[in-house]
């Protein structure tokens, strides 16, 4: 059962147990520099039984004087006293309502200083939460973030907003949780991720899904986590085929193509895209990694056709070259650089992008992912990330989740 954080508790007690003390005469000609709080005889003997009590844990013996302490307790002093031992007792006892009108007495006390409200507040929303008080609960760590943000506190309001169905906040709370738990320098859990990104998703949330499926690779670049990143891409951007296939190669490279109906798949996207040699290289990634059985008759006849058409494809290599050089426009360098890239040489595929873009004529959107993961892939990371940064429009967010994936090369 939730109870006051120990650093608010530690406050409390502190000054709690330093008070239940005599109090010497006072100067009756002027007014005494202030020692500490002031009891009646009466309230200093039942504020007394009520601690030892709890020092003892006879907790019985606690509520008893606990009674007998509120009856007693007249002045300011005494009931704030009282507040700090009736909340120790409330959190050694598991008294959840104990607690909450503990938590209460202290802040309309005026007692609190500000600057250690924060935890109250955030006990008086969590025990709010539990009592199913879910309005009072919202306000109060509303109030405790206000004082102080912090990651939990953000996690805890974006809960309470779950129950009152407000998830538009929900999934903003959650984005703010993980954002300040990153400028502690530390990652946030999983989970967090993972929740944000699940109600992004089912509130239909597409830019925030996409954020939220970014960072989650990012701080956690598991396989399934980037296949899951790729195909939401996939889903809410609705690309073109073009686009589709820059997809499916950052799928391919972050090990994320799980099973034989992916490699199958992708396989036949890049033979549809006249790339023979970049089907050819999936399949055989496909067999050496066990995912694909070559002897099975729908593999073993796609085999065989990519290595045909690659094998054709590669003579034509230095003619597309030769055509890209001459072409007034850059349609034709794209489509050799697509060819090179197909075959792996990176180098030269990147300088015919290069091309592509410097003579026009074509997307530079388009023109600027494949030169980024030419150069990715051909070790120049700098530059690399410089061309994806220039991605604009349906593409940016690909390119973004590309420098997500060349930062992890570092």
């Amino acid at each position: 059962m939730a109870s006051v954080s120990r650093l608010a508790l530690g406050i409390i007690l502190a000054l709690g147990t330093a008070s239940v003390v005599a109090t010497g005469p006072a100067d009756a000609k002027k007014k005494p520099p202030y020692t500490g709080p002031s009891f009646t005889l009466e309230e200093r003997t039942s504020l007394s039984a009520v601690e030892a009590a709890l020092q003892a844990r006879n907790y019985s013996a606690a509520s008893a004087a606990l009674t007998t302490a509120q009856s007693a307790a007249r002045g300011a002093d005494a009931r704030y006293q009282l507040a700090g031992l009736q909340l120790r007792l409330g959190r050694e006892t598991n008294n959840v309502a104990l607690q909450s009108s503990a938590v209460e007495a202290l802040l309309a006390s005026g007692r609190i200083p500000a600057a250690e409200q924060a935890p109250l507040y955030a006990t008086q929303g969590v025990l709010a939460s539990f009592a199913r008080k879910r309005e009072r609960a919202e306000a109060s760590l509303t109030r405790a973030l206000e004082l102080a943000p912090t990651p939990d506190g953000a996690i805890a309001l974006a809960r309470v907003k779950l129950d009152l169905r407000k998830n538009e906040d929900a999934v903003a709370l959650i984005d703010r949780a993980i954002e300040m738990q990153a400028a502690t320098g530390q990652k946030a859990p999983e989970a967090w991720y993972r929740r944000g990104l699940t109600l992004a998703t089912m509130n239909a949330m597409a830019p925030q899904a996409i954020k939220f499926s970014r960072a989650l690779v990012a701080a956690y670049p598991s396989a399934q986590n980037w296949r899951d990143a790729v195909l939401l891409y996939r889903d809410y951007a609705k690309p073109d085929s073009a686009t589709t296939l820059d997809a499916t190669r950052l799928q391919r490279l972050s090990r994320a193509l799980a099973g034989e109906r992916d490699y199958f798949d992708a396989a036949q996207a890049f033979d549809g895209a006249n790339l023979p040699g970049e089907a050819q290289s999936v399949f055989q990634e496909g067999v050496s990694d066990r995912m694909v059985d070559p002897a099975k008759a729908t593999f073993k006849e796609a085999i065989a056709t990519s290595k045909k058409k690659a094998t054709t494809a590669k003579t034509k290599l230095a003619a597309l070259r030769t055509a890209a050089a001459s072409a007034a426009t850059g349609t034709a360098a794209l489509e050799a650089g697509d060819q090179y890239l197909s075959f792996g040489e990176y180098g030269v595929a990147a300088d015919l992008y290069r091309t592509a873009l410097q003579k026009g004529g074509i997307d530079p959107n388009v023109g600027n992912t494949r030169l980024g993961i030419a150069l990715a892939l051909a070790g120049n990371r700098p530059e690399a990330d410089t061309a994806f940064q220039t991605v604009s429009g349906t593409r940016g967010d690909l390119a973004a989740l590309w420098r997500v994936w060349l930062a992890q090369r570092a």
